[in-house]
């Protein structure tokens, strides 16, 4: 009874506090163009490298168009685009048979990119030495969930700073111009991010053994 309670809308407890606990609204609102894409044969990896171009295009719009709600709702709707097609290549895969061990590199390859490429944009933006590190701190999550998913542990994608977090912290950069703190809110939750989700593995693979 517990774990059922523990779950709401598919979601683990553990995500509930992240905005990772909404994937799978997301996934259902892509069901008829997901199916679509299936109909008339998209490939997968062409919606994950889709993905990073919109990716790509978000970071360029934040540098191009001045702070504010024109701004924002660009950014936006590419990022929102962005994790649409990372929602979709793999279950476009799932649903046309056409799973592939390569296909989930690439997968984890066009995440990481169209990750970097969005918030190229945001540290062009920070006039400060520790620009950079924002892209380096901001993949820290996602290398620790694999490295313990492939020591045989379970795969954390939530937050407190985990992908989806890290599209919203960018929409409002785009709207409000406060790059620098946004930057830097960005870089220390990665870093949290990452240290949670390697004691959970800790703990999950201690408890295995």
């Amino acid at each position: 009874m517990r774990a059922d309670v523990s779950r709401v809308a598919g979601v683990d407890a553990e995500y509930m506090n992240s905005l990772y606990a909404l994937k799978p609204r997301f996934s259902d609102a892509l069901t008829g163009l997901r199916r679509q894409c299936v109909d008339v044969g998209v490939r997968p990896a062409h919606l994950t490298w889709l993905g990073v171009g919109f990716g790509a295009a978000a970071g360029l719009t934040l540098v191009t168009l001045p702070a504010g709600p024109v701004a924002a709702v660009a950014v936006g709707v590419l990022v929102v685009a962005r994790l649409a097609c990372a929602n979709l290549d793999g279950g476009v895969a799932r649903d046309s048979g056409t799973s592939t061990s390569w296909g989930s590199v690439q997968n984890e390859l066009g995440d990481r990119l169209a990750d970097l490429a969005m918030l190229a944009g945001l540290a062009w933006m920070v006039d400060a030495p520790w620009a950079g590190l924002v892209l380096l701190a901001a993949t820290a999550p996602s290398w620790a969930a694999i490295a313990v998913n492939t020591a045989g542990g379970a795969r954390k994608n939530g937050g407190p700073m985990g992908k989806t977090e890290r599209c919203a912290a960018v929409v409002a950069a785009a709207a409000t111009g406060w790059f620098a703190p946004i930057a830097a809110v960005i870089a220390v939750g990665s870093v949290a991010t990452a240290l949670l989700r390697l004691a959970q593995g800790r703990r999950t693979l201690a408890g295995a053994r």
